[in-house]
């Protein structure tokens, strides 16, 4: 089965923004090397058709920062996930109101990110990664094959 680029970044290799400090310096380096080729896709939401301008992707950091830091209650960052520190791609931010086990231990595999910003077109994730067999047996048991 071939793989699309986005969904080979996807599953691909990523290091976690453990300290807050490590994210402001995330932040920092896509501000300076923006250029307007940042799309910015919230998971769940139609598929961005084009990257943003700079000034949407500054505006989306800052919101989304302020959004993490109060809703994360915890004195670590540890919900950002970038392919490369130095030269960020790709990078997938969860959503600290549906954390799950992020890390896909267990039984079940991890939720999807809230939010991916990533250099290449996105695709819907949702799609991509529909829910366990069980999942949709329970689903159509419950309203009878109806969605």
């Amino acid at each position: 089965m071939s793989t699309t680029p986005f969904l080979a970044a996807f599953k691909g290799s990523f290091k976690s923004m453990l300290r807050w400090e490590q994210l402001d310096t995330l932040w920092a380096t896509l501000r300076t090397q923006a250029h307007g080729q940042w799309y910015i896709y919230a998971v769940g939401e139609a598929v961005p058709a084009e990257p943003v301008d700079d000034d949407r992707l500054h505006t989306f950091l800052t919101e989304l920062d302020a959004l993490l830091r109060r809703e994360h209650e915890e004195d670590y960052c540890g919900i950002v996930y970038v392919d490369d520190p130095t030269r960020p791609g790709f990078i997938k931010i969860y959503d600290p109101n549906n954390l799950g086990s992020v890390c896909g231990s267990g039984s079940q595999p991890p939720p999807l990110p809230g939010w991916v910003l990533c250099t290449t077109p996105p695709e819907d994730l949702p799609a991509a990664f529909p829910p366990p067999a069980a999942r949709r047996r329970w689903w159509q048991h419950l309203f009878g094959g109806a969605g």
